[in-house]
């Protein structure tokens, strides 16, 4: 089967960087594991709504999202290959070794078919996301690590009571069955009580890896001290593992009288993951934490978009699609702006465009695309939440969540102006700055592109998966 196949090869690279330890096979078997990862996601296309292994199924949101972490896999490789090029040969295997098992961990979580397999899948991701926050070994990637793992593991846990509550749907005989296919057929002959639980569980649980309130602050720590590449998949493709997660549950649930509880939870879960953002974006002095504080504000639009309905279920793919092309561009311009300016510190940072024309571009072109300011496709994901708002009389929620994202849009962009044209606000030796190709810049500006162009045309390949994964709640 070719699902055991990805994942046992996966695996043997893995294992054979760890144990040779040779840079250039590191790199030959990093690049083909893009490639497998590549192919492996094209024939997830062909096989939409097939189940292999009986415990991975390629539906519509899962080969989605999936196919995010494949466009995402080379440009993440190669930006790591850029910033471990000085590493000795055992924390160059071990980064490069963790991140093919990171990108595999999450292959498996966006296509299990139940709740058991994909916790196991979230829980992996935890241990492979340490391994790379702690790279760097100083004593600031040791503290956000054990925050991490402690942080995570605590909601990966409370995930786990949600998924027990589950199995009060069944008898005692059943109760190992936790199909997602299995499940939906009855739901509605359970106590509303125990999926009001389950889903708080669950909610609260996964938002460690959504990076959405209440389990937010474990991903904003873990920015400040992991290589740009490997934020740029915090940031985006394990985010989305944490909203695929919730989407799986609040589907299944969606059937049942606990709709409208859901919805409200995720409304006000949003809300303040804006209000949080807001506030510590306009005192923001570290560039990695803003980027942060960014993708959760937009985690938080995913979450109103989800409980508003209507057309915020296309919104919230949407959303997730560009945040993810967006964001991971920024975070690996990061990586570049730190070899030029030799820090994160805004205070520090200053005259960009006359040090790196093309860095300081993709930074203005960031800003343009993350804002939702057009020709951005998320300006047209943000008019959809609006839309939707309106729809159903949600006045002071719509008021709410503009003057936050006006504040958000504020915070961001007098930043990112500083950082391209001011001067910097303390005396710094920065030291020389080393040399950056501007080719390296290629790959972002590709995918702030791709952006734009989802303004004004969505493929339909794609609109058509983002429709099929919704369809449960169109009429």
């Amino acid at each position: 089967m070719v699902v055991l196949l990805f994942f046992t090869t996966a695996v043997i690279m893995s294992l054979l960087i760890i144990l040779l330890k040779r840079r250039v096979l590191t790199k030959i078997l990093s690049l083909l594991f893009a490639v497998f990862l590549i192919g492996f996601t094209f024939y997830s296309w062909q096989n939409l709504n097939r189940t292999e292994f009986s415990y991975f199924t390629f539906d519509s949101a899962g080969v989605l999202l999936l196919s995010i972490l494949a466009l995402l896999s080379i440009p993440t490789i190669y930006h790591g290959f850029i910033y471990t090029v000085d590493d000795d040969p055992k924390k160059h295997s071990i980064y490069h070794a963790a991140l093919i098992m990171l990108m595999t961990c999450m292959s498996g979580a966006y296509l299990a078919n139940g709740m058991t397999i994909l916790w196991i899948f979230v829980e992996a991701t935890t241990l492979s996301v340490a391994a790379l926050i702690y790279h760097d070994r100083n004593d600031a990637a040791l503290e956000a690590t054990w925050k991490y793992v402690f942080i995570c593991s605590t909601g990966i846990a409370l995930a786990y009571l949600g998924i027990l509550f589950l199995g009060f749907v069944y008898g005692r005989d059943d109760a190992a069955n936790l199909s997602f296919d299995t499940l939906v057929g009855l739901i509605k002959q359970v106590n509303p009580l125990y999926l009001k639980i389950a889903f708080l569980f669950v909610f609260v649980g996964f938002s460690t890896k959504m990076g959405l309130f209440p389990m937010h602050t474990v991903t904003i720590d873990a920015h400040s001290v992991a290589p740009p590449p490997v934020s740029a998949l915090i940031s985006t493709t394990l985010m989305n593992v944490g909203f695929l997660s919730i989407f799986r549950v609040y589907s299944l649930f969606a059937s049942s009288e606990i709709l409208g509880f859901m919805n409200h939870v995720l409304i006000l879960s949003g809300v303040l993951s804006l209000l949080i953002a807001a506030g510590y974006m306009l005192k923001a002095k570290h560039l990695k934490r803003m980027l942060a504080y960014s993708s959760l504000e937009n985690m938080g639009l995913v979450a109103i978009a989800l409980g508003i309905g209507g057309t915020g279920y296309y919104a919230a793919f949407l959303i997730i699609i560009l945040h993810s092309l967006a964001k991971s561009s920024l975070f690996y311009q990061m990586g570049q702006l730190s070899r030029i300016l030799n820090t994160f510190r805004l205070d520090n940072c200053g005259k960009y465009m006359a040090l790196y024309p093309a860095g300081a571009l993709v930074l203005i072109a960031g800003l343009i695309t993350i804002m939702a300011i057009p020709p951005s496709g998320l300006f047209i994901s943000e008019l959809m939440i609006f839309r939707a708002m309106v729809n159903n009389n949600q006045w002071i929620a719509l008021v709410i969540v503009i003057l936050l994202l006006s504040f958000i849009l504020y915070a961001m962009s007098i930043r990112i102006m500083h950082i391209v044209y001011s001067n910097p606000r303390r005396d710094f030796d920065p030291g020389p700055p080393s040399y950056v190709n501007p080719v390296e810049t290629v790959s972002q500006f590709f995918l702030l592109g791709l952006v734009v162009v989802f303004c004004f045309y969505q493929p339909w390949f794609i609109a058509d998966l983002i429709n099929q994964s919704i369809a449960i709640f169109l009429p």
